[in-house]
């Protein structure tokens, strides 16, 4: 029985145990907090959680000193100085949310657009964003458009799914397992486990990555790719495989739009496009006589080649005829691409006939009879064994929708979706575009947006643009021709274009968690000034800031107002279904933190605040027909909220005597039945509903009970993606909306329906210009983001970071280990501490992500390794790309989605000729602390107070 143990008042010095969710990086993992005198003890594991089992890393179990942080903020403040020194005056709550609430509402009566709400790594997105939705700014999103939504929106395009949330490896069952990109601070204890697993069971893992770190470390096998091709290599064993032959076809006929017929009709409006029936279901060609039938025709035996004719005269071809054509081309052989991905062909054709002979050789079948959604039974679960897992790595570059689409058609064509040994969708995965909303925009004056402000384009329609059809309707430029399918946002985006004023300018910028005066921004240096930037009059260009914290980062110190947030122990959080869960593939799971402390300081939860803003500015859904408050907090709105109709925020113990799941009214001890059963709530799944989810009925059925859907989902896979070809059309003047002209190229030559590679934009001259090799950033185990900065402990871990440079290129420019070297971009230069290495891709630099620290921010001393000696590459990279002579700047970042290229930076290196200073460079100017320094000792021991 998961529950609280030894739950004896701790006031009189004996221990207690509360479970809780721990919150020092993304992974969610279970954690017992030993509370003794009514301080923080010991974190440990919990070994009753679904996602760690037990297993704490070092930052989970260093979550102590989180909490006893001297960098936590302690009252609400309001800047006395100018922005970015850090001089402020503590004020009162009340005077706090007076002055947030008039300038919010000012802007809500005039033009909602004003606002610009982002928030950062936050985990209650489905809550902050039903709040903006109701505030009526068109302006809202998360930190995904700068990480990894590359990665998500790939995956919803193509299979309704991609990796970490939305699936994992059948760890028990694959016999071949690769890795693309990924480094060691996501999703780690379950990898770290899944790992094990493969270890213990003799299973081969290749790493697919330009450093060898961590899991490349222990992997059986490293590829050292060059940064950007990725998505080569992907489709150089795609073009392997088919060559062989080594690909399900049974499973391309039953579940992709392999067999959907495709017009060809060079000069119509229709080219590239599905041929459809009247009533729109795609048709597909009969293999044996030919004949033109929709593709839901029971029975069926479709055509995957050939040349057929239209009832209207044109011709069609279908997907797999296109695809086959396309990759058996030469220039997707292995020999073609080896050397610019820097993996020899033979490697790449071996690692191929290693892919295939596991799918084929060594199926996986379960007995286990299942029916799909044709209606036809199966006997036996039958799996093609083989797994993958990608992240960042092949997500943060101009390339990165297509590279993380190549990845899921590698997976599709071998049959490895969701099934024994493959890769699984998680609940309430998989859920496709047809499942997905739309974006909205159309912002009014004292009204609510029509829906939510992020979701998945199905064509130019749907985005987000004014009456003339070629302006921005927000901020970011989402949704909008210089990033179409950006489904996340573009949160990178907002300061710069907003001090641009471009589209146009803003009045207040509210912020949560993201520390865009540093890591978070492309280009720290930049965007600092453009934070302090003031126009003719005096003013500041981005007139107010608002800005939620729980540490003193360096964003604080360009905020007017600070409204300072609990630390994780101190608040609850709600891990929901409705925005990011904790579910492994076999069971539903949500999870939740509450206040296993009280808070010492006058702080309070952002959400709870957050509601109380809304519910001042009388917003729809905040307050009732008398005015009054609906919610008191964030932990009522978690208990009463509904996003439909017995649908709420957490799925477990629901209605109103707690014996619901999924569906069902607000049950008022719901929290505390999740913290009886250890924080979380977990229901899993029939057996007959455990694989090919997106196409089982069983599924479907289980789906609809619990709330995660509301009818029946056709899940097709979709390996020709048709809303990018749509795309292609208005640039080709052939279906409207059509693109300003100077986009239409770049949307021809990206936007193809097949996945494909194009070099990343940044590699364009580079070496000519004198920057020939690549520089990127890795996180490192012990840290996540800047919040480790301020943790006693880690920073004993990481307390500098170094510039890792391959040998070959210390011997070609004469730097030895410490030497100090100037790194230069068309951005910019920085002064770095180097390290030889040679377990890293040959013309590649390297560095620990997040450790360089502005001094005087996280209440670190000026004179701190993080500050002195630390450094980020930030400041060599731009939101821009540098001119190409068209008299345009173009975005550094994905053309389709908007993901901000990190990892497309070119550089150049040599060493200092001055050796002598021992600091990195550019030095930032000290910021005031406004929670004071940290003593020289932060200790911790038993129940005292630090």
């Amino acid at each position: 029985m998961n529950h609280i143990s030894r739950a004896d008042a701790a006031a009189d010095g004996r221990s207690e145990i509360r479970k809780t969710t721990c919150y020092m990086c993304a992974c969610r993992c279970g954690i017992n907090v030993h509370i003794k005198g009514n301080k923080v003890h010991y974190i440990e594991g919990n070994r009753d959680h679904p996602i760690n089992k037990g297993v704490l890393c070092a930052k989970g179990s260093a979550g102590i000193m989180q909490h006893y942080s001297p960098a936590r903020l302690k009252k609400p403040l309001l800047r006395t100085g100018e922005r970015g020194e850090g001089k402020f005056k503590e004020i009162e709550w009340n005077e706090a949310l007076d002055l947030a609430t008039e300038w919010l509402g000012e802007v809500r009566r005039t033009d909602p657009r004003k606002l610009a709400f982002f928030t950062g790594r936050d985990q209650s997105q489905s809550m902050t964003g039903w709040w903006a939705q109701a505030y009526g700014t068109p302006n809202y999103a998360a930190h995904g458009g700068f990480c990894s939504v590359n990665m998500a929106a790939a995956g919803i395009y193509t299979m309704g799914g991609a990796f970490w949330e939305f699936g994992a490896p059948d760890w028990e069952k694959t016999e071949l397992f690769m890795i693309f990109g990924v480094a060691e601070d996501h999703d780690s204890n379950p990898i770290k486990m899944g790992l094990g697993k493969l270890k213990e069971r003799g299973v081969k893992v290749i790493g697919v990555n330009p450093v060898r770190t961590g899991y490349n470390a222990i992997a059986d096998e490293w590829l050292g790719i060059a940064p950007g091709t990725d998505g080569l290599l992907i489709l150089a064993l795609v073009h392997e495989l088919l060559r062989a032959g080594k690909i399900d076809v049974d499973y391309l006929l039953r579940y992709t739009n392999a067999p959907w017929l495709v017009i060809d009709d060079p000069e119509g409006a229709g080219h590239g496009l599905f041929a459809r029936s009247e009533d729109g279901t795609p048709l597909v060609a009969s293999r044996d006589s030919g004949e033109i039938a929709a593709s839901s025709t029971p029975g069926i035996k479709a055509a995957l080649k050939g040349r057929f004719t239209l009832a209207d005269g044109r011709s069609a071809t279908p997907v797999f005829e296109l695809l086959a054509g396309k990759y058996l081309d030469p220039d997707y052989a292995p020999a073609a691409v080896a050397e610019r991905t820097g993996i020899s062909a033979a490697t790449i054709a071996r690692i191929a006939d290693e892919i295939a002979k596991a799918a084929f050789e060594r199926e996986v079948i379960i007995d286990q009879p299942w029916t799909d959604m044709k209606g036809e039974r199966h006997e036996q679960m039958i799996g093609r064994p083989v797994a993958f897992h990608a992240m960042r790595g092949i997500s943060a570059h101009s390339n990165g929708f297509q590279t993380c689409r190549a990845l899921h058609l590698l997976q599709i064509l071998v049959g490895s979706i969701d099934c024994p040994g493959g890769f699984r969708f998680k609940p309430p995965y998989p859920r496709p575009v047809a499942g997905q909303p739309r974006p909205h925009g159309g912002a009014c004056a004292d009204t609510a947006l029509a829906g939510p402000h992020l979701g998945y384009p199905r064509g130019p329609e749907d985005l987000l643009l004014e009456a003339d059809g070629e302006t921005a309707e927000r901020i970011d430029k989402a949704f909008s021709w210089d990033a179409p399918l950006s489904a996340h946002g573009m949160m990178h985006m907002v300061i710069s274009n907003a001090h641009a004023r471009d589209p146009y300018g803003i009045d207040v910028l509210f912020m949560y968690m993201a520390n865009m005066a540093w890591n978070s921004s492309m280009n720290s240096s930049s965007v600092m000034d453009m934070l302090t930037d003031k126009d003719e009059n005096g003013d500041y260009v981005i007139p107010k800031i608002i800005y939620s914290d729980a540490y003193s980062s360096e964003m604080v110190a360009f905020a007017d107002l600070i409204l300072p947030d609990t630390t994780y122990l101190e608040r609850h959080d709600c891990i929901s279904l409705l925005d990011r869960p904790i579910s492994e593939p076999e069971a539903m799971c949500d999870s939740i933190r509450w206040p296993v402390v009280e808070p010492e300081r006058d702080v309070r939860g952002f959400q709870s605040v957050l509601l109380d803003l809304g519910a001042r500015l009388k917003l729809p859904g905040m307050v009732d027909e008398q005015g009054t408050a609906i919610y008191k907090d964030y932990a009522d709105y978690i208990v009463h909220h509904q996003r439909k109709p017995g649908v709420g925020p957490l799925s477990g113990w629901r209605g109103a005597d707690g014996t619901k799941t999924g569906r069902g009214e607000p049950n008022p001890d719901q929290l505390q039945r999740y913290i009886d059963n250890g924080g979380f709530s977990q229901v899993h799944l029939p057996a007959e509903a455990l694989y090919f989810k997106h196409a089982n009925r069983a599924w479907s059925d289980w789906a609809i009970e619990h709330g995660l859907q509301e009818g029946p989902v056709e899940n097709i896979f979709q390996l020709y993606l048709e809303p990018l070809r749509k795309f292609q059309l208005s640039a080709e003047g052939k279906a409207k909306p059509v693109p300003p002209e100077h986009h239409r190229e770049r949307i021809r030559r990206c936007f193809d329906p097949l996945p494909c590679w194009y070099p990343p934009f940044a590699d364009d001259g580079s070496e000519a210009d004198g920057y020939p090799l690549h520089a990127i950033t890795q996180r490192p185990a012990a840290m996540y983001h800047s919040w480790g900065s301020q943790n006693a402990w880690l920073r004993q871990i990481h307390g500098e970071n170094a510039l890792y440079v391959p040998g070959a290129v210390c011997d070609q420019q004469g730097l030895s280990d410490d030497d100090w070297a100037l790194v230069s971009s068309p951005s910019g230069e920085i002064r770095v501490r180097i390290r030889r290495m040679e377990a890293v891709n040959g013309s590649t630099l390297w560095t620990w992500n997040a450790i360089g620290k502005r001094a005087g921010a996280w209440a670190l001393d000026n004179d701190a390794p993080e500050a002195t000696r630390g450094f980020l590459l930030n400041h060599l990279i731009d939101e821009l790309l540098p001119p190409k002579g068209d008299g345009r700047r173009w975005a550094n970042s994905d053309p389709i989605t908007g993901q901000a290229a990190w990892f497309d930076l070119r550089v150049a290196i040599r060493r200092d000729p001055d050796q002598s200073g021992e600091r990195s460079l550019p030095a930032t100017a000290a910021q005031k602390s406004p929670v004071g320094p940290a003593p020289d000792t932060v200790a911790f021991s038993g129940g005292k107070k630090p």
